[in-house]
């Protein structure tokens, strides 16, 4: 596949190894005639070991071939995530290191998951486009606040803080995207 089609998530290999990708610059050219180039943040999977590569648009990188499992977010065993498949209950332990930031997004009972397996073994996970959590702490609301554009910090129950406006409060039901991390609206 060519490096200006590879998306955040892509499981690809490279000299023997394989990596997933977690991040994606792309740089233009200033002038006529260059070319356009991608650098890519991968961890090698299994083993998480990061590597930057700067690619252009035409080089190629072979995708590898992974099965996306649904699943559900069971419980934590330590550090470890632990979800279940949704046909036939296996279960998938996740170190926080693959999971990284989209932690802050994952509950209780999370369903709409996806794992990524490779010869048998989770690699990544990908969560739903938004999820459901609840503001822990917040300001109070300010009397005759409407719904204006005057956003305030709320911690949620993860423990992620996003900016919600002003007239959410303690205890609400919110979704957020798990791709942006903004506010979409009460639950």
């Amino acid at each position: 596949m060519k490096a200006s089609e590879i998306k955040k998530g892509n499981v690809v290999e490279h000299n023997g190894t394989v990596y997933q990708v977690r991040d994606i610059e792309r740089s233009a050219p200033q002038g006529r005639g260059g070319n356009v180039t991608f650098r890519f943040t991968m961890y090698s999977v299994p083993g998480s070991m990061k590597f930057d590569l700067s690619l252009r648009a035409e080089d190629e990188l072979k995708e590898v071939d992974l099965v996306r499992r649904e699943a559900t977010y069971s419980y934590k065993d330590g550090e470890a995530f632990v979800f279940l498949d949704v046909e036939d209950y296996t279960p998938y332990q996740l170190d926080p290191d693959v999971v990284g930031d989209m932690a802050g997004y994952i509950s209780d009972g999370l369903e709409g998951c996806y794992v990524q397996v490779i010869d048998d073994m989770p690699v990544a996970v990908l969560l739903p486009a938004s999820v459901v959590l609840e503001v822990v702490e917040t300001a109070p609301e300010m009397k005759g606040a409407t719904a204006t554009k005057r956003p305030k910090p709320a911690k949620l129950n993860t423990g992620i803080e996003i900016m919600v406006p002003e007239y959410i409060s303690n205890n609400e039901k919110i979704w957020v995207s798990t791709l942006t991390g903004e506010f979409g609206g009460r639950a």
